[in-house]
């Protein structure tokens, strides 16, 4: 724990390699897992029972709340830009850059697109017509949207986030809960053989990694830019800037339209 504190971006990396390593040498542990919620029939009937569904839809549904309440929160301050900051604006930033650069970027965009593991449920395994596929090395069996590494493990892993701003008297509680939402929500994906355990374990080193990353640049040794009041200014001159365009462009539109409806007043 002392040097997860002290150096917790080595620590993530190491966890990403060990995570690595574990499934290489040990390959079968995958289907292993996968079999537990295997039919034998082609199916998965955690994905299609009304609790599965559910908790799938909740886990989408939680991540995109949070991400409106933030992009609210800078929202407000850039069309009142004079009233003062309702919170810290490090924590929206904060949050959207992680859920955009993680679950978006790195997961979605580039390992999901690019690394070409089959999903379970299409391998021959569990029903499917393309051969079980490890950890490494990446292949070209599926063109998009594969198998590694979970998307929705690395969004549910995000929500712990939420961990590290809040107040100190708060953190314990929003670790447990989160922290308990991200093992159901990716145990469940895993039950839907959407995912390998594999896929799942390193989509939260995945998060972790830019989490750490980010947090680190704003609030362990934040860059001049984002220091609370500078952010929180710069935001504000934002709004006033947009909100004078947006006074401008109105302006020449009402002149605009007068000037058709003058025009039309004289045919």
């Amino acid at each position: 724990m002392h040097f997860c504190r002290t150096y917790p971006l080595r620590a993530c990396l190491i966890y990403i390699a060990a995570v690595m390593a574990f499934f290489i040498v040990f390959p079968s542990v995958d289907p292993a897992v996968t079999s537990i919620f295997y039919d034998g029939n082609g199916g998965f009937p955690v994905s299609k029972s009304y609790l599965g569904v559910k908790l799938r839809y909740l886990a989408v549904n939680l991540v995109i709340w949070a991400a409106l309440a933030c992009l609210a929160l800078l929202i407000i301050k850039m069309v009142f830009p004079r009233l003062k900051a309702i919170t810290d604006l490090r924590a929206p930033v904060f949050l959207l850059s992680t859920l955009i650069l993680g679950p978006g970027v790195l997961v979605n965009m580039i390992l999901k697109e690019t690394w070409g593991r089959p999903r379970p449920r299409h391998t021959e395994l569990f029903g499917g017509d393309q051969p079980f596929i490890g950890v490494w090395p990446p292949t070209n069996y599926c063109e998009s949207n594969c198998s590694f590494v979970s998307g929705e493990g690395s969004s549910s892993f995000w929500l712990l986030a939420l961990t590290l701003i809040v107040p100190a008297r708060f953190r314990l509680p929003t670790f447990i809960a989160t922290a308990s939402l991200c093992l159901i929500f990716s145990a469940n994906r895993v039950a839907f053989g959407g995912h390998f355990l594999s896929d799942t374990l390193l989509s939260w080193g995945c998060s972790a990694l830019v989490i750490i990353s980010v947090y680190h640049m704003l609030y362990v040794s934040p860059r001049s830019w984002a220091k609370p009041q500078v952010l929180e200014n710069g935001i504000a001159r934002a709004g006033i800037a947009l909100q004078r365009k947006g006074k401008s462009a109105g302006s020449k539109l009402s002149k605009g339209w007068r000037s058709i409806i003058n025009a039309l007043k004289k045919v």
